[in-house]
């Protein structure tokens, strides 16, 4: 692979994982079959690849793939056509606008969380990623903080009203809520 074709694949592929999750769930909110989700999936990261150079600029690339992803979830759903249960592509059509907003809005709720965890005092912050790392029991932190469970999760329930508060002020004052 020449050093043009490393940088291409290395652009595509940080663009593609930033968008993964969102494009993910627009195109399981457009198919309802689970493993048909999973192929217009592969289907559309392979044609977001192939028409890669088409993209004028890495700010549209979600709003390019959305557009692909609800392509190819039109053109699964004229392959089931026969299936009684499919739905019209105006339906599709609304679902996807739907979706894509929906999508939009989770984004704003992450980041404005991100920005409320950052105001958490390095304690707190500490506190909130020990008790949600992968396989963390509250009764073992707990003991490991010379604490009982009760309070840790009292203060864990504090932490997350005051995260739930702030970011609701986040969003407010970027007019979204």
């Amino acid at each position: 692979m020449t050093s043009d074709e490393q940088q291409r694949h290395d652009r595509f592929l940080r663009l593609f994982l930033e968008h993964e999750e969102a494009l993910r769930s627009f195109v399981r909110a457009l198919v309802r079959e689970r493993e048909e989700a999973r192929e217009v999936m592969q289907e559309v990261a392979a044609i977001l690849w192939r028409k890669f150079d088409t993209l004028e600029s890495p700010e549209d690339f979600r709003r390019w793939a959305f557009g692909i992803a609800r392509f190819e979830a039109l053109a699964a759903a004229r392959d089931r056509a026969r299936d009684r249960h499919v739905f019209s592509d105006a339906l599709l059509t609304q679902l996807a606008l739907e979706a894509e907003q929906a999508a939009d809005a989770l984004d704003a709720e992450r980041e404005a969380l991100h920005r409320c965890m950052e105001k958490l005092p390095e304690s707190q912050r500490a506190l909130v990623a020990a008790a949600y790392e992968r396989g963390t029991r509250i009764d073992a932190l707990a003991t490991r903080l010379g604490r009982t469970a009760m309070s840790l999760y009292k203060t864990l329930h504090r932490i997350r009203l005051a995260l739930a508060d702030c970011t609701r002020r986040e969003l407010s004052r970027e007019g979204l809520v």
